[in-house]
């Protein structure tokens, strides 16, 4: 552990910033969060009177009302997916203690974990049989070559897996009667990407275990997902509304019914035991009557030592920094990394930190053109807002911004005066630093996972460049006046342009164009595969009067006549200026 006080070498900073020892503070909660309860509570499940959840990777157990939660695991492996068997007694759960995710079972009321598979696979608990003699788990380990999963048990007491009839299969339960198994058939490769439509968007399975027919839920092309079993009744997660709800089926009469409305967050997960089902949604659990169709959030609060959280020293790695910027005049660089801000001297001196702020995401920290300044975004308060401090981080000042979002990196103008910079709903501000205004520039209208609508200043720190997408998802390069506030289209759109630059003199304008992007317009279309994308460089004129630098020149001797022929042949060769996309362009500015 390097001392703070150690000074750098000469071109020595890679390797002592990699040693560097930053001190993160386990924050207070705030009073309206702890009248609460305590949050990121996952994967419930519940008996007649007791709920399981996984908090922090454990497992702890609460009465069904909710209060002081125990911890029943403290393995340094993750402990995951908790099922009650059916009388209550025991908890069937996954583990990773060995260096491999196994079933474990432990009594209800605590003790040494048991284990129960022993296969290199992952196997993950779903629930029990019926009888409670055997866990229902899934597992990947007879889907060689597929990589498919499907559903085995293996008895309480122990010995070998078997396999269900049932070639594929995600998560789900088998009925309290033993006849019918209700499934998820395939998962996602991206579990967030929310009100999902596509192939992998499925109705859940219930198939008869004796005959092995196969019906599924009423389904509009949605994601369900993790059905379990309440009186012979189907609950699921579906995303019918366009958030992800509880809803329930009945097998019996093909009722279906929408038992919860959240909008704001999604379900995450359930449980069914005893009557009621216990969910997950915003961090909290919510217990939901399935005869009256109410819920309620339960007040759960969990209190453990808790080591992670402690106050230590975290060495910081070389691989892990981003946001790398040098200073105006390269004596020193600003680094990013877990949400802290630091400079670090290429030659005399020590690093420093410059924010101090555990629990507070500091991002994208940029120099002001005068090394004076620096900027980033905080999210300090619980929302992100600017902050500009001096080159040592003294005199911090936050600048609230308008709609709080996530904001990416701010852009000085060469004056310093302004900064420019993006949000998450692909919006482009400029904010006057004297009076803290923001201003709305543009808007990408078509959302993409390639951002590029990146803001560039004019050397006189009247324009920005940037490069917005049109509706035929080709992109062009735009100006925006800083003075009138009009925007101006500088390309046809008929080539796919990016990257603007700015020449030093502000007379000219260069960026990047392709004219063989059009089938990687439909990004999330195959058609878009192994298409591949040639780009050149383009140079736009901002003036009328400007003239070309591809105009050809030619020495001559001084003299009238030889004066009027050099001028003949450049009217005659030169007078096309500019080429490409930015030829056909250049009068927008």
């Amino acid at each position: 552990m390097l001392s703070p006080y150690r000074p750098f070498r000469r071109n020595s900073w890679r390797p002592a910033l990699a040693a560097v020892a930053a001190l993160f503070l386990a924050m207070p909660k705030p009073q309206g969060v702890l009248a609460q309860g305590t949050r990121m509570l996952r994967m419930p499940t519940v008996s007649r009177t007791h709920i399981v959840f996984v908090h922090a990777n454990d497992l702890w157990i609460v009465g069904r009302e909710g209060g002081e939660a125990r911890r029943l695991t403290t393995g340094q492996g993750a402990e995951t997916s908790p099922k009650f068997s059916p009388d209550g007694r025991w908890i069937a759960f996954s583990a990773d203690y060995d260096g491999n995710t196994d079933v474990y079972v432990i009594p209800a009321q605590g003790g040494e974990p048991r284990r129960l598979t022993w296969h290199p696979g992952a196997d993950i608990v779903q629930g029990w049989t019926p009888d409670g003699r055997a866990v229902l788990f899934q597992s990947g380990r007879e889907a060689h070559p597929t990589a498919n999963t499907k559903f085995f048990t293996v008895p309480l007491e122990g010995g070998l897996p078997k396999a269900l009839p049932i070639h594929r299969a995600l998560s789900g339960e088998i009925s309290p009667d033993g006849r019918f198994l209700a499934y998820q058939e395939v998962g996602f490769w991206d579990p967030e990407w929310r009100n999902y439509r596509g192939g992998q968007a499925q109705p859940i399975s219930v198939v008869d275990l004796e005959t092995l027919d196969r019906v599924f839920t009423p389904w509009e092309g949605e994601r369900q997902m993790s059905p379990v079993w309440s009186g012979g009744v189907v609950y699921y997660l579906s995303e019918r509304d366009w958030a992800t709800n509880v809803w329930s089926w009945d097998p019996r009469t093909g009722q279906e019914r929408q038992l919860t409305r959240h909008a704001d967050f999604d379900v995450k997960s359930l449980g069914a035991g005893g009557g009621v089902i216990v969910y997950e949604q915003a961090g909290y659990l919510h217990e939901l009557d399935p005869a009256s169709g109410r819920s309620r959030q339960l007040e759960i609060r969990v209190a453990g030592d808790m080591t992670w959280a402690m106050p230590r020293w975290h060495e910081v790695p070389a691989t892990g920094l981003t946001n790398a910027r040098l200073s105006p005049t390269g004596k020193r660089a600003l680094f990013e990394y877990r949400g802290e801000i630091f400079t670090v001297p290429v030659d005399q001196g020590s690093w420093r930190n410059l924010t101090r702020s555990p629990g507070v995401a500091d991002r994208h920290p940029v120099w002001s053109p005068d090394g004076e300044k620096i900027a980033w975004f905080s999210d300090e308060g619980g929302e992100y807002g600017l902050v500009v401090a001096d080159q040592d981080g003294a005199h911090p000042r936050r600048i609230p911004l308008p709609e709080p979002s996530f904001f990416f990196v701010p852009a000085w103008s060469p004056d310093g005066k302004h900064l420019a910079f993006t949000d998450t709903h692909y919006r482009l501000w400029v904010l006057e630093l004297a009076t803290g205004k923001a201003t709305l520039v543009d808007t990408d209208r078509f959302a993409h996972p390639e951002r590029s609508m990146n803001p560039v200043w004019s050397p006189d720190s009247r324009w920005l460049a940037y490069a917005r997408r049109l509706d035929n998802q080709f992109r062009a390069i735009f100006l925006y006046d800083l003075r009138t506030g009009g925007t101006h289209r500088l390309t046809d759109g008929m080539a796919d342009a990016i990257s603007p630059v700015w020449d030093a003199s502000g007379k000219y304008l260069y960026f990047l164009a392709s004219t063989d992007y059009g089938l990687n317009t439909g990004w999330l279309d195959m058609t878009s595969y192994d298409r591949p994308v040639t780009r050149s460089l383009y140079v736009v004129l901002l003036r009328a009067d400007e003239a070309s630098p591809f105009l050809p020149k030619s020495d001559e001797e001084k003299g009238a006549a030889s004066d009027t022929a050099a001028a003949r042949g450049g009217a005659g060769r030169g007078g096309g200026g500019g080429s490409g996309a930015a030829g056909r362009g250049s009068g927008g500015a």
